[in-house]
């Protein structure tokens, strides 16, 4: 008599990636490649500084422009991600409407917030270009940096709409069980 194989256990298949998933690859990627930038950076700069005793004048205003590009993109990844700062007391207590309710208005007042950013800073960023302005570090246009506020801004705001539109399709049982998959 034949005996059967021990069957081997079928490796299981990865996670289908979602459209969420994939939507979020540019916040990825650009922190990424932001964090990479700002290590290079300030190595080299540590580096010229120790064997020079003199320091590239340009790596500090460079390294806090790609800080605030980092912070911008992290809270769009932040926002869509839903993973923002909240009140544990108020976001986790109550029934589940309230709670879902409560998560659509905290994501439709951050959209509310950063595309008034966006609009208050396309003019700054237009003061800048106008004034001719440069930094005081290298001398560049500052609206080069200033440019990223609006756009970065406006990210966010997108993210916090897609936020909100994803809340809204759920029902409470959809947002409880996402709560629960997220605790666990």
């Amino acid at each position: 008599m034949a005996a059967t194989p021990p069957s081997s256990p079928t490796p299981s298949e990865p996670p289908a990636v979602t459209g969420l998933q994939r939507s979020l690859r540019f916040e990825d990627w650009v922190t990424v490649i932001t964090m990479a930038l700002l290590a290079l950076i300030t190595f080299a700069n540590v580096l010229v500084r120790y064997f020079t005793d003199a320091s590239f004048a340009w790596t500090e205003e460079i390294s806090v422009f790609l800080m605030i590009v980092l912070a911008m993109v992290g809270g769009a990844s932040a926002v869509a991600r839903d993973t923002h700062i909240r009140i544990e007391f108020f976001a986790e207590g109550g029934s589940a409407q309230r709670r879902r309710r409560l998560a659509q208005l905290g994501a439709a007042l951050v959209a509310l917030l950063f595309a008034f950013i966006a609009v208050i800073s396309v003019r700054v960023v237009w003061d800048d270009f106008r004034y001719e302005e440069t930094s005081p570090g290298i001398g560049v246009p500052t609206w080069w940096y200033s440019i990223w506020l609006p756009i970065l801004s406006a990210l966010i705001a997108a993210r916090a709409i897609g936020l909100f539109r994803r809340r809204s399709r759920q029902s409470d049982a959809e947002y409880l069980a996402r709560d629960a998959e997220r605790g666990a």
